[in-house]
């Protein structure tokens, strides 16, 4: 079975923080601005687990990232 997920692309992201916003219950931003998973292992944070509740809010965030730094996935 495979599950939602927002990955993100570390070598594009510049910090902005609009994921974050966008998806409050699944980001926080680090001192940075960053965004940083509250979900999953410790070793995959760029992969963030979704809930279904979550996935048009992910769909947005993925549309709005000004860098192209997120795209949807199943981990």
């Amino acid at each position: 079975m495979t599950t939602p997920a927002l990955h993100i692309d570390w070598t594009k992201c510049d910090g902005r923080g609009l994921c974050a916003e966008i998806l409050d219950r699944a980001l926080t931003r680090d001192d940075w601005g960053y965004p940083v998973s509250l979900r999953g292992a410790e070793g995959f944070r760029s992969e963030v687990p979704l809930r279904t509740d979550e996935l048009d809010a992910a769909d947005d965030a993925v549309a709005l990232c000004p860098v192209l730094a997120l795209k949807r996935v199943a981990v």
